[in-house]
């Protein structure tokens, strides 16, 4: 069910102990029923509304809060989602309950030092697409670097070389990198667009080639935009918005 996209692991448990789901006409109702790959499967029409009950929250997270749980001391990201944070730009007719706190997950990590988008979501397709082992949904970044004793106009003091190697050519704990976008955005400012999420990721490349991130900055994620969206205040993901 996960594989087709049905829904997540998590929820497709659940269905089956609730009985919601057929396999060529018969209820299953025992987790971990093995299906031939041809099955018919069908989910009862309860399970799909308790999927569209579910939203996905964008966060600009500022610096200080981690993504996921808390940890030494700091708060997470969940805790800023309250009814006084929401963007008086979103537009989402959703209103706010507490109900939308439960399960609500990151769907992609920010280190506690970056800022910018962050997805929490109680939608497992969403969170699969996001971070699952096969996504492809590219996340872009604006990263404020030094290079050595150079703090402004970088771009003229880097080399050539080193930004291609950024492109292409780095790898991470013995493995090669994907291509990457990377380009100048400004005299200090790089914009990289990635198409895979390894922990720490930017900051570990701009090392490899001498540069020292000042700042980071996640600015989209697929087709979804941080936009106008201010720092530490949240919003709805809209119903004509996907990743």
């Amino acid at each position: 069910m996960s594989e087709l996209g049905l829904c997540s692991r998590r929820e497709a448990d659940e269905w089956i102990e609730k009985g919601w789901v057929t396999v060529d006409g018969v209820v299953v109702d025992t987790l971990g029923t093995k299906v031939r790959p041809d099955a018919d499967i069908q989910i009862d029409p309860a399970a799909q509304a308790m999927q569209l009950k579910q939203v996905t929250i964008l966060i600009n997270k500022p610096v200080g809060f981690v993504s996921g749980q808390a940890e030494d001391g700091y708060e997470p990201a969940v805790t800023l989602v309250k009814p006084e944070n929401r963007w008086d730009g979103d537009h989402t007719d959703t209103r706010f309950s507490a109900a939308h706190l439960r399960q609500l997950a990151p769907a992609g990590r920010l280190d506690i030092d970056s800022t910018g988008l962050l997805v929490l979501t109680q939608d497992g397709r969403i969170a699969k697409q996001l971070i699952g082992g096969h996504s492809e949904v590219d996340k872009e970044y604006l990263v404020r670097v030094t290079y050595g004793d150079v703090e402004t106009d970088v771009e003229h003091a880097f080399p050539a070389e080193s930004l291609e190697m950024l492109c292409h050519g780095l790898e991470l704990d013995g493995v090669p990198l994907k291509p990457a976008e990377v380009s100048w955005q400004n005299g200090e400012q790089l914009r990289f667009v990635l198409h895979e999420g390894k922990k720490r990721q930017i900051r570990r490349m701009c090392e490899l080639v001498g540069l020292y991130v000042v700042g980071l900055k996640r600015v989209r994620m697929g087709g979804v935009m941080l936009g106008a969206l201010p720092p530490g205040q949240w919003r709805y993901l809209g119903p004509d918005e996907s990743f």
